[in-house]
């Protein structure tokens, strides 16, 4: 399978699309972990540090979002959405899979947080994340290779 994705900026043109793909893919964990789901609140985690928001394309098509912090001592992995349409195909793998590669090559970890109700935690499992830290809601995870 050759999947080909591409990035780009998100800006201000992307919201509806930012809020829509977040309501359709958070929006039941949210409510599982007894989180707000109203508009506002939604509103508030996609403009959560923007400016480090990519648009996954796939075909030209916007099927994602990634928001990333690249800093001197970690890579993190603060938002990570595919559109349930597309979901299946391997892509948050691969997505994942490229993550890991730059941080092993730049000698940094790759961490990430992720809803104790989110059945995508078993992915960063497969692909050595584990369990540092938690909170009420959330699992930190890390990537172990």
């Amino acid at each position: 399978m050759n999947l080909k994705l591409k990035y780009r900026k998100a800006s201000e043109s992307d919201l509806d699309f930012l809020l829509n793909l977040r309501m359709k893919t958070m929006n039941e964990h949210y409510a599982n972990s007894s989180l707000p789901t109203d508009r506002e609140s939604t509103l508030q985690r996609v403009l959560y540090q923007f400016e480090k928001a990519n648009i996954i394309l796939f075909n030209n098509e916007p099927i994602g979002l990634l928001k990333i912090d690249r800093s001197k001592d970690k890579i993190e992995v603060l938002q990570l959405q595919v559109d349930p349409s597309q979901q299946g195909k391997g892509l948050g793998k691969m997505i994942l899979k490229e993550i890991i590669a730059e941080a092993l090559s730049s000698q940094k970890p790759v961490v990430l947080s992720v809803l104790k109700t989110n059945k995508a935690q078993n992915l960063y499992s497969s692909l050595g994340f584990v369990t540092i830290d938690k909170n009420e809601h959330s699992y930190i995870m890390e990537c172990q290779q």
